[in-house]
């Protein structure tokens, strides 16, 4: 029998709260999570618990193969927290994403801000969000070319963490911390003026694209498309049974990510997508009894219900 969890939604915001303090602030009271945490937690955030694989990566790929000439045990040290990635996406999967992340948390706050405010969402077309949804590979493809042309001496040092400069998570999760430094140009020499000035015009478009839209930045996010790829290591699954959906549209009206595909599936029962946060409200709100699913490998963790949904609707109704 599913094991049912009451008010998903309730859960995910306790668990994203606590990982965002973990995340932001676990270093001054010596947590230290390390350099392989599958979501986007700052390396630039002083005193913070854990930081993003991303940066990890970036050195590893750029410094790699010259580490591994020189028989650097970095090399080793390195791999090693590849393993801890990868196993923390095995384990987890995206639930990194929709219940862990601290960017996804502000994000999250700025989208409860705009409720409050009684503005209304702006929504993305379904073909519109389709191209969008790209992007996060050309980021992920340009943090993994980039590094290796730095160590060849083909690009200047600069370039030395080519998507770090430019994230907006270097900008805003560090004034948390009191820090405004990543909010200035750096004039040092041109590249660093390009880079800083590049930062703050994504800077300014992600907190407005993250206002007026729900989740917005998971759109562009380079590590959500690389915990996708390594979708067939999860056993975290979104699971749709077709004979018992009665194709109400509550997945579809829900999901922060405007998300088709689990309405639309009539064939397959692994509904989860590349863009897909494992938020899992479509399975809260879904009305049929057993349409829709969490499993992890064989084990069911809950199953939509009728009576379940009723309660949620009119819960998430007073939160917004």
């Amino acid at each position: 029998m599913a094991y049912m969890i009451e008010r998903i939604e309730r859960l995910r915001a306790f668990a994203q709260h606590i990982s965002f303090v973990i995340l932001m602030y676990g270093g001054r009271f010596g947590i230290n999570l390390g350099p392989a945490v599958p979501c986007f937690a700052c390396p630039f955030v002083t005193g913070c618990g854990g930081y993003c694989y991303l940066m990890g990566l970036q050195g590893f790929i750029g410094f790699g193969m010259s580490a591994a000439a020189a028989g650097s045990l970095w090399l080793f040290t390195a791999l090693g927290w590849m393993v801890v990635f990868i196993v923390l996406v095995a384990l987890l999967g995206k639930i990194w994403c929709g219940w862990l992340c601290p960017f996804g948390l502000v994000q999250d706050w700025l989208s409860a801000l705009r409720r409050k405010l009684g503005v209304r969402e702006r929504k993305i077309s379904l073909q519109t969000a389709q191209y969008l949804g790209y992007v996060k590979y050309f980021f992920l493809g340009y943090l993994i070319i980039i590094p290796p042309l730095v160590t060849a001496e083909i690009l200047p040092p600069d370039f030395y963490l080519p998507f770090c400069s430019i994230c907006p998570g270097k900008s805003l999760l560090p004034l948390f911390v009191g820090e405004t430094r990543y909010l200035a140009l750096d004039y040092t020499n041109n590249i660093t003026f390009a880079l800083s000035l590049t930062l703050l015009i994504f800077t300014g478009i992600t907190l407005v694209g993250m206002f007026f839209k729900e989740r917005f930045f998971c759109i562009f996010c380079p590590l959500l498309a690389l915990i996708h790829l390594l979708k067939p290591l999860s056993g975290l699954r979104l699971v749709k049974n077709i004979s018992a959906c009665t194709g109400c549209g509550n997945c579809r009206r829900i999901c922060p990510m405007d998300i088709e595909a689990v309405y639309l599936e009539q064939k397959k029962a692994d509904v989860q997508t590349a863009e897909c946060l494992n938020c899992f409200q479509c399975a809260e709100t879904c009305p049929s009894d057993a349409a829709l699913g969490i499993d992890f490998y064989r084990f069911r963790l809950f199953s939509s219900s009728r009576s379940h949904t009723i309660n949620t609707i009119a819960w998430l109704g007073k939160q917004k």
